[in-house]
């Protein structure tokens, strides 16, 4: 078995400089400001920046392996948008001086390799949950490698997650990281000692907790209620942006985490799940689709042979997926 440590090495910087650069975006384009609820270009500064930082960090170490990236930096060189690449280029510069202009959008652009089921690749969401970004609240930079089609490692940047679930107030930002066979392990942002976790031991899905998107678009809400009350779930369901959700669940702040299709033809892309489907796996959950499938990585840039996520503990897999079966009609 490879050991995967430089690669987890560089994972780890990658994330956590792209989360500093993110959270330095926030404190002064979002806090310090008064925006009105259209305007959108800090977290497009900050998604692009942080791309920008991570394919470097990744480049250097390993030029050889490449990145699907969520954004490519096609319309940030269009004329009319001069501004905005000129105050993405300067986030990017601040975590990696001496780039020119040029080279920032060459790094944003690694981005675009299209993946599959063969060699090495990394996937990179910059920011999930730009909404959560721009309310203050949780987001993520998600980073993962696939080979040969199979998830190997996972790094997940939680800014704004309080270090301890039960002290909503204390400290905050996390960065969780796991390796194939090797668990999921959590740090501080800042640095400091990891430490291995785990998902909760509930052994009955009556007892446990429900987490889900704070946006209904990103999940059928309502489905995900009925499933609630087929299962007799009593607790109201944990709302929090991003995949801060999977990292919820890996370390049992909640046991179920529920995205339900919104519509039939939607494909769900790899970077919004990678990241976070490594790091429960590997803290002892499970990931499927609605219908019970793996989700499979290994066809491109999308999940498009499978439907929705279902994530637990595994102690309680079947039992969910059985009622989301029954809610979404799927038995059959």
């Amino acid at each position: 078995m490879m050991s995967y440590e430089l690669e987890r090495r560089i994972a780890v910087e990658a994330v956590a400089r792209a989360s500093r650069l993110c959270q330095e975006v926030q404190r002064e384009l979002v806090a310090g400001s008064s925006l009105s609820k259209d305007d959108k270009s800090p977290v497009t500064v900050a998604d692009f920046g942080a791309q920008a930082v991570v394919s470097h960090t990744l480049a250097e170490a390993l030029p050889d392996v490449p990145l699907v990236g969520e954004e490519d930096a096609r319309a940030l060189r269009e004329p009319e948008n001069e501004e905005l690449r000129g105050k993405v280029v300067a986030a990017a510069q601040r975590g990696l001086a001496g780039l020119s202009e040029a080279e920032v959008l060459d790094l944003i652009d690694r981005g675009t390799y299209e993946g599959g089921g063969s060699g090495r690749h990394w996937t990179l969401d910059p920011i999930d949950g730009t909404k959560g970004f721009l309310r203050l609240d949780q987001y993520a930079v998600a980073l993962a490698l696939i080979e040969d089609g199979e998830l190997v490692l996972g790094a997940l940047g939680c800014p704004n997650l309080p270090v301890r679930a039960d002290e909503p107030d204390g400290a905050r930002g996390c960065l969780f990281i796991s390796i194939r066979g090797q668990g999921s392990f959590m740090r501080s942002l800042d640095g400091g000692e990891e430490k291995a976790i785990h998902v909760s031991d509930i052994q009955r899905a009556s007892e446990a907790s429900l987490c889900e998107s704070v946006e209904a678009a990103h999940s059928s809400q309502s489905d995900t209620a009925r499933v609630a009350e087929v299962l007799g779930l009593t607790a109201p369901p944990f709302r929090i942006d991003s995949q801060c959700k999977y990292a919820a669940v890996a370390r049992g702040d909640a046991s179920i985490y529920l995205r339900l299709p919104t519509r039939k033809d939607y494909e769900e892309k790899i970077w919004d799940h990678a990241a976070g489907s490594m790091v429960v796996s590997e803290a002892g959950g499970r990931i499927t689709d609605v219908d019970g499938k793996p989700l499979d990585f290994s066809i491109g840039r999308t999940l498009r042979d499978n439907t929705g996520v279902v994530v637990t503990n595994g102690h309680v897999h079947d039992e969910v997926v059985a009622a989301v079966k029954q809610v979404l009609g799927r038995e059959g």
